[in-house]
C-alpha cells in the first residue's frame, strides 16, 4: 500500500536482544543477589528491630565494590552504568531496603560532584567514596524547604578564600554515618534559585553536628537526622560548580536519582512477592494449599503483573538516565511514582496473603510494607512527581519510545 512504511526483518540475534538485559547486566544481578542473600538478608530483621545502621551490609557492599558502583573508573570506581546501578539497588532492596540506601544515597550525595564539580574536587571526593573511605549524603531538605526545595535558608558567606556555612538541614539520610555531605546553601537570597550554591562539607569539619535519629515507621536501619552547621568554615575549593549553580545541579541530580528510588520500590515489592509465593504454597487450609484458591491466585497475578510493569518502566528510565535523554525528567518521575505505588500495594497484599502471620514481626513482609511506604515520599512525594510529569507533558517533552 502506498504511504505504508516497510520494515526490514532483523536477524534472530538482534530480535533476541529486544528488551533483554545484556549478559553483563545479568551477571551483575546474579553477583549482587548472591551477596545480598548471603551477607545482608541474615541481618535484615535485626537491623530493623534494633534500628541500627547495617554495618554488615556496608562491609559486604564495599568488599564487593557495590557500595557506590556509579563512580567512574577514572576515579577508582566500578564505572557501572545507570542500569547496572539500578540492578544493585533493586537486588539489595529485595532483602533489606535500609541496606539498599547505602548505594542509593552514595549516588545521591556524590552525583552533584560528578555532574557539576571540577576535576580536582571529583578526583578527591569520588576517589574517597570509591575506596570506601566514607559514605556521601545529600543535604537539600530543610525545616521550611521540603517540596518547596528552593526555599533554602542555610547560608554560605564568603570570607577571604573560605566560605562559612550556617543553618540546619532536615531528613538527611545516613546523616552521622556518612563522612561527606553535599550541602545546598543560599549565597544570594535576592536571586532565589540562582543564588543557591552547593558545597562539599566533611563530617569532621568544626561546627558540624547531628540531631537525634528520627523514630520512623520504616527503613529503621538507615539513620535519618538533622544536620547542623554552626559557623562551619570550609576552603573555597569545596564548591561544586560555580556560585549560583547549586539549584540547577540539585534538580538535575534528582532527575537521575529518582530512578534509584524506583529500583528500591521494585526490589522490595519483588522480595515481598517471593516470600508470599513460598508461603501460600506451603500453608494449607480446607485440606489443600491456599495457593489453590482462585481469589488468592488473582491477587498473586496482579502483584506479579504490576511489579513487572514497574520494573520495565524503571529500566527504561535508567536507560534515559545513562544517555541523558531530554525526557529523563518525565521518565524519572514516572518510574518513581509508579514503582513506589506498586510497592506499597504489593507489600500490603503480601501481608494479606500471610494472614495473621503477616501482621507479626516473625515474618518479613510487615517490615517490607513499612519500608515500602517511604518510597512514595522521599526524593519528592508522588504528588510532586505528578506535577513534574504534567509539566513535562504540557511542554511536549515525552518520548513515544
Amino acid at each position: 500500500m502506498r504511504g505504508v512504511p516497510t520494515f526490514s526483518t532483523p536477524g534472530s540475534s538482534s530480535v533476541s536482544d529486544f528488551f533483554a538485559l545484556s549478559e553483563e547486566h545479568q551477571a551483575i544481578r546474579e553477583a549482587v543477589r548472591a551477596v545480598a542473600e548471603a551477607k545482608i538478608a541474615p541481618h535484615a530483621a535485626a537491623v530493623d528491630e534494633e534500628a541500627r545502621f547495617p554495618s554488615e551490609a556496608n562491609q559486604a557492599l564495599i568488599a564487593a565494590d557495590f557500595h557506590a558502583p556509579h563512580v567512574p573508573e577514572q576515579y577508582g570506581g566500578a564505572g557501572a552504568d545507570a542500569l547496572a546501578t539500578v540492578l544493585v539497588i533493586e537486588e539489595v532492596a529485595r532483602v533489606c531496603v535500609s541496606s539498599s540506601l547505602i548505594p542509593a544515597v552514595n549516588k545521591l550525595g556524590s552525583l552533584p560532584v560528578q555532574i557539576g564539580g571540577g576535576e580536582e574536587i571529583k578526583a578527591k571526593y569520588l576517589g574517597k567514596l570509591a575506596r570506601g573511605e566514607g559514605g556521601f549524603s545529600y543535604c537539600l531538605s530543610e525545616p521550611e524547604a521540603g517540596s518547596d526545595a528552593a526555599n533554602q535558608r542555610t547560608t554560605a558567606k564568603r570570607d577571604g578564600d573560605d566560605w562559612v556555612i550556617n543553618g540546619t538541614k532536615r531528613w538527611i539520610t545516613n546523616a552521622g554515618e556518612s563522612e561527606y555531605y553535599t550541602v545546598l546553601t543560599q549565597t544570594d537570597f535576592e536571586k532565589r534559585t540562582k543564588g543557591i550554591t552547593a558545597f562539599v562539607v566533611e563530617k569532621s569539619d568544626a561546627g558540624v553536628s547531628f540531631g537525634a535519629p528520627e523514630k520512623k515507621l520504616g527503613i529503621k536501619g538507615s539513620p535519618t537526622r538533622e544536620v547542623y552547621f554552626d559557623n562551619v568554615r570550609i576552603p573555597g575549593d569545596r564548591i561544586i560548580g560555580d556560585v549560583g549553580e547549586g539549584f540547577a545541579i540539585a534538580m538535575k541530580t534528582l532527575d537521575h536519582t529518582r530512578v534509584t528510588i524506583a529500583a528500591q520500590a521494585v526490589g522490595v515489592a519483588q522480595g515481598a512477592l517471593d516470600y508470599a509465593l513460598g508461603y501460600v504454597q506451603e500453608r494449607k487450609q480446607f485440606g489443600k494449599p491456599v495457593s489453590d484458591f482462585q481469589g488468592l491466585q488473582f491477587m498473586i497475578a496482579d502483584m506479579g503483573m504490576k511489579i513487572e510493569a514497574a520494573r520495565q518502566l524503571t529500566y527504561a528510565a535508567a536507560g534515559r538516565s545513562e544517555r541523558g535523554d531530554k525526557d529523563l525528567t518525565f521518565f524519572g518521575a514516572a518510574a518513581k511514582a509508579f514503582a513506589s505505588d506498586v510497592a506499597m500495594q504489593v507489600t500490603t497484599d503480601a501481608v494479606q496473603l500471610l494472614g495473621g502471620y503477616g501482621f507479626t514481626r516473625d515474618y518479613p513482609v510487615e517490615r517490607m510494607m513499612r519500608d515500602a511506604k517511604i518510597t512514595q515520599i522521599y526524593e519528592g512525594t508522588n504528588q510532586v512527581q505528578r506535577i513534574v510529569m504534567a509539566r513535562q507533558l504540557l511542554a511536549g517533552i515525552q518520548s513515544t519510545l
